[in-house]
């Protein structure tokens, strides 16, 4: 008889192991258990599954109880897993020693969301990284390949702590 795969973790990231390391291999010991997931992807039912240099994806699939009282999916939703992508994508390209925070984004909301949609994959790539700034861009997609949302993002990259 087999062992069912562990329940993923969910947790901050200790500032040594977020410092001391390639944003590659950090994002990459994510997916594989290695290291926890973030507490938000928990509490929007979202996931990273897929990281390259410069390249992520996260997958996740509405609730209910993500609706605004128009009775569509709010667009916090939506601008959370683009910004996640996005900043990510970011991250993956930063060598050991280097961190980043968003310094803004923009998201075009194109299709409504609803729990109808089903599952969504959230594509997250750099478009130019830099000393100092990097941008990205990000598209939300349903299953069938339509565009829901889409957005950019600026960072700002420094030395970690």
């Amino acid at each position: 008889m087999s062992n069912p795969s562990p329940e993923p973790s969910f947790a901050t990231v200790p500032t040594d192991q977020l410092a001391g390391r390639p944003g590659l291999d950090l994002l990459r010991d994510m997916i594989a258990g290695k290291l926890p997931g973030p507490p938000i992807a928990l509490t929007l039912n979202f996931t990273l599954t897929t990281v390259e240099a410069g390249f992520v994806v996260f997958e996740g699939t509405p609730k209910f109880e993500f609706y605004n009282p128009l009775g569509t999916v709010h667009g916090g939703w939506a601008a959370t897993l683009l910004d996640s992508a996005m900043a990510c994508a970011v991250h993956s390209t930063l060598p050991t020693g280097q961190a980043y925070t968003t310094l803004e984004f923009k998201l075009n909301c194109v299709r409504p969301i609803t729990v109808d949609t089903g599952p969504v994959r959230c594509e997250g790539r750099v478009i130019n990284g830099g000393r100092t700034i990097a941008t990205s861009e990000g598209k939300l997609l349903d299953a069938k390949g339509r565009l829901l949302a889409h957005g950019t993002e600026t960072c700002l990259i420094f030395a970690a702590k």
